[in-house]
């Protein structure tokens, strides 16, 4: 009898498990594309103070993530130490102090009113500044077409060029994943890399509303693309959108795996160009041996010789 019992419960348990699996393929579509839809409905709807909601959106997903890596933590081995966690928070401030001049005029920088001019010069006789829930969803989806094409190139390029892989390499010397690497990046790759997003909206006069929206989608998209969470792709959504098994595998050791998924927000163009990578399980994360570098290392990795670049 109590052999029967546990073969009745076998399948019950597995049935269990592939229930719980299942349901990690909803938390990412439904933050990101539920984040989108919060902010674009309260800048329409104006319910509260659209700018102060829109920062509280954006600032949220990081102490959010934070706290569900450590209740759901994918991988044990990935979780962060203590100086790891010092680290990454250095990363994050520092992108900060970077990305600010890039999508917004709070700073006055030669970055800030060079987009400025971009979009005062812009040859498209033409304006992005919806006023509707899915005027502002239409018109991010419409920029995020354009920019994932820039990126998707200028990312691949960085790959298979040891000149450009120097701005690249820095955020590939990781050993873990977790929602704060997503910020691990050098300097010198915000103005490569990361100049797809700005020039794009700059260029169709995107509105202050249509960059907020954006602005949602790439802090939801991106931690949750590095986190260290048993995420799983939604088949449909995962055709057009990057999710964590597809990031995590451009992060892994092996070069196979590495050398794919290039649309980091994006997965559209690898399908389309052949770069895609399905694999839901990686092994070790990092570049070159694996070894994992200090700060004062990564912002050298940059202007290092080709030679010592290779070796480490």
């Amino acid at each position: 009898m109590s052999d029967l019992s546990l073969g009745a419960a076998a399948p019950s348990v597995r049935s269990e498990k592939a229930r719980a699996s299942w349901l990690w393929m909803l938390p990412q579509p439904f933050l990101v594309l539920g984040s989108m839809v919060a902010i674009a409905t309260m800048i329409t709807q104006r319910w509260m103070n659209p700018d102060l909601f829109t920062t509280l959106m954006i600032l949220l997903p990081i102490p959010l993530l934070i706290v569900a890596e450590r209740v759901w933590t994918k991988r044990e081995d990935w979780l962060l130490t203590p100086k790891e966690f010092a680290e990454d928070a250095f990363w994050l401030g520092f992108a900060a102090l970077l990305w600010i001049p890039l999508y917004d005029d709070f700073y006055s920088t030669p970055l800030s009113e060079a987009f400025a001019w971009l979009r005062d010069r812009s040859p498209f006789d033409l304006t992005l500044a919806p006023t509707t829930v899915g005027g502002l969803l239409g018109a991010v989806f419409l920029v995020k077409l354009v920019e994932s094409f820039i990126y998707y190139w200028c990312h691949r390029i960085q790959h298979e060029s040891l000149f450009f892989w120097r701005m690249h390499a820095t955020h590939h010397h990781i050993t873990k994943m977790g929602c704060l690497r997503g910020d691990r990046t050098h300097p010198l790759e915000y103005l490569t890399l990361a100049l797809g997003t700005p020039i794009a909206l700059a260029l169709f006069g995107a509105s202050e509303d249509v960059i907020a929206v954006t602005a949602a989608f790439h802090f939801w998209n991106g931690n949750l693309n590095h986190a260290n969470l048993p995420l799983r792709s939604l088949p449909g959504y995962d055709w057009i959108f990057a999710t964590a098994p597809q990031h995590h595998a451009h992060h892994a050791l092996e070069l196979r795996q590495s050398n794919s998924n290039y649309g980091c927000n994006i997965i559209l163009w690898d399908r389309l160009f052949g770069t895609y990578c399905g694999d839901e399980i990686v092994g070790q994360i990092g570049a070159g041996t694996g070894k994992a570098l200090s700060i004062r290392e990564q912002l050298a990795l940059a202007f290092y010789p080709n030679k010592r670049l290779t070796q480490l």
